[in-house]
């Protein structure tokens, strides 16, 4: 089963800045729309933003819209979502997912079928 690999969570202060890498099989990846979504403690998992396989669109959230980016390289088979002026309610469990079905990024989660196993993203007050 094809499976993607996310990194870049950890601890941080009210304010701070966290970058999350996602890498995946070249294969899958560079056809993918790329997505982040997170799931905090008894909630369901949520859209963040998403970015279609060429770069050229993206998709927020509005609880994040002017604090975080998503970008990709393809060449490296990676995605980034930069994450700045984090809040405490940011704190969640992040994960990226691929769908290789549509071109252009999607909020639904039903439309992704390949996802990374979830990095730790922590905002203290």
């Amino acid at each position: 089963q094809v499976q993607l690999v996310d990194s870049g969570g950890g601890l941080v202060q009210a304010g701070g800045a966290l970058k999350l890498s996602c890498t995946g099989p070249g294969g899958i990846f560079t056809r993918s729309v790329i997505g982040w979504f997170r799931q905090a403690p008894e909630k369901e998992r949520e859209f963040v933003a998403a970015i279609s396989w060429g770069g050229g669109g993206s998709l927020y959230a509005d609880s994040v819209k002017g604090r975080f980016t998503i970008s990709r390289d393809n060449p490296k088979n990676t995605a980034y979502l930069q994450m700045n002026s984090l809040k405490p309610e940011d704190t969640a469990v992040y994960y990226c997912a691929a769908d290789d079905r549509d071109s252009a990024p999607l909020m639904s989660i039903s439309e992704y079928d390949y996802w990374g196993q979830g990095s730790q993203v922590t905002v203290s007050s």
